[in-house]
């Protein structure tokens, strides 16, 4: 939503926990907010995940003119409760910047969210420009889906893996509704759809990232290899497959070229606009993709400046893409290639049997990744300059990085505390003191204060805009 890399956010490390105080930064416009600045309705359905502390942290308070689904990163299905801890439980589903009490009544949460994306298309006016953003919470876990969804499912041995198809079948379902109901409303031929997953799979939940190396939360291709599509009347070359570098980032400043807003030049962004590489088949104009530095995770302990040639400490965490190569530092995560589990039912210390072991000590790899994508030949002991140079990539972006926000758990965030709801429940405490009286019985003279002024805002320049519809599937 910022088109910004996790160090220039202050999220580098982990994700945003529902006890901590902790949001998006909301010192930048988002890509809603700057689509409302072209006329852009704007709408959310699903899982924000992306800090709710405070109330200008909720969606609503972030571009969004209207928003139902759950804050946390995942949670019951049906139910939409969600535990953090033993006694930190709360309900999780939001309309707008209100709990859904209306909508507690079992509705798998796939289903609810489609129903809810009807609705919206049903009740605007297919001429006026609308972007709406589906956070599917599918797949994640727990592993829950109605059980007419099963059937086709009963060959695979392993339930985690049966489930998961399920799960999968309910959700492509969802698409075909919605994109029936882009036809039937009249937005279809002018609309983009954006379909894509967020990260990697998780074997021991019913995932699988074969032949890709890792898994999710590691900096392996398993963990950070991401597959997607666009779907559109407007593309130029359809049925084509785009092997070209492309991230996250890239979203915010090609679809606010598409919708013809405006970018301010003051705003640093580490994204890039992509459409003629995806519409067209051009070159894309990214080389690099920082996938991320984290310099709080867990250590690498034979790590070091020397292992680094005195460029960067290879005990630190982090990933690198510049053109075919892929560098990684620190310790990158579980590292194992895990087979999938469609057809058996071996707990998951009996999966990895492709498990490679790594030699002692090692804090380093470089791989190409347009040769070897599963990341099987380390490459960089013999290409120790290609090494440097993208050591020195790192350690030109760590520069820019700004210091890591994970604050500790507040005991105040506690749904018992705040009616039996996960929300927001930070308060700037200003303490109003009375006027006391003075001995002659005479109240104190109020101190002068200066106003501060408050900085003018640029006028944007509105562009008359085709009616287009966005669909960003996450």
């Amino acid at each position: 939503l910022l088109s910004r890399y996790q160090i220039h956010t202050g999220l580098q490390h982990s994700i945003i926990r529902p006890t901590q105080p902790n949001c998006l930064p909301l010192d930048n416009a988002t890509l809603p907010q700057k689509l409302k600045e072209v006329g852009y309705s704007t709408h959310m359905v699903g899982k924000w995940h992306l800090g709710f502390y405070r109330k200008e942290c909720m969606p609503t308070k972030r571009g969004f003119d209207t928003f139902f689904g759950s804050l946390l990163g995942s949670g019951d299905y049906y139910t939409h409760y969600k535990c953090d801890s033993p006694g930190m439980c709360g309900y999780d589903l939001y309309e707008n910047d209100r709990a859904a009490w209306d909508y507690d009544n079992g509705i798998y949460s796939t289903q609810m969210y489609t129903q809810r994306v009807q609705q919206i298309l049903a009740s605007h006016n297919p001429r006026k420009p609308i972007f709406l953003y589906i956070a599917y919470q599918a797949v994640h876990s727990p592993l829950q889906a109605p059980g007419r969804y099963f059937e086709h499912y009963r060959s695979i041995i392993n339930i985690n893996r049966r489930r998961y198809a399920a799960m999968l079948a309910c959700l492509d379902e969802a698409i075909n509704n919605v994109t029936l109901a882009l036809e039937t409303y009249g937005f279809y031929n002018n609309s983009i759809i954006i379909y894509s997953s967020d990260n990697g799979g998780q074997p021991t939940a019913g995932g699988s990232n074969w032949p890709l190396r890792g898994s999710k939360g590691t900096y392996w291709e398993g963990g950070i290899r991401a597959v997607g599509f666009v779907h559109s009347p407007l593309l130029k070359n359809k049925g084509t497959v785009c092997k070209e570098l492309v991230h996250i980032t890239d979203w915010y400043p090609t679809l606010i070229t598409l919708a013809e807003g405006q970018i301010d030049e003051d705003v640093q962004l580490d994204g890039y606009d992509i459409w003629e590489t995806i519409s067209e088949g051009l070159r894309s104009p990214r080389v690099d993709i920082l996938h991320n530095i984290d310099p709080i995770y867990t250590k690498a302990k034979n790590g070091s400046w020397a292992a680094g040639y005195g460029i960067w400490n290879t005990a630190i965490q982090s990933a690198i893409r510049v053109q075919h190569w892929k560098l990684l530092t620190g310790n990158p995560g579980y590292s194992d290639w895990v087979p999938p589990q469609s057809f058996s039912n071996l707990g998951p210390n009996r999966w990895h049997n492709e498990r490679i072991t790594l030699s002692t000590g090692k804090t380093i790899w470089l791989f190409n990744i347009t040769a070897d994508p599963y990341e099987r030949v380390d490459l960089s002991n013999r290409y120790p300059g290609i090494v440097k140079k993208l050591l020195r990539r790192l350690s030109q972006f760590n520069k820019t990085a700004v210091p890591v926000r994970y604050p500790p758990k507040d005991p105040r965030s506690n749904p018992r505390l705040n009616g039996g709801v996960w929300g927001p429940w930070y308060k700037e405490e200003h303490k109003k003191k009375k006027p006391s009286k003075n001995k002659a019985g005479k109240k104190p003279k109020k101190r002068k204060t200066k106003k501060k002024k408050q900085p003018k805002k640029k006028k944007i320049t509105q562009k008359k805009l085709q009616s287009s519809l966005f669909n960003h599937y996450f």
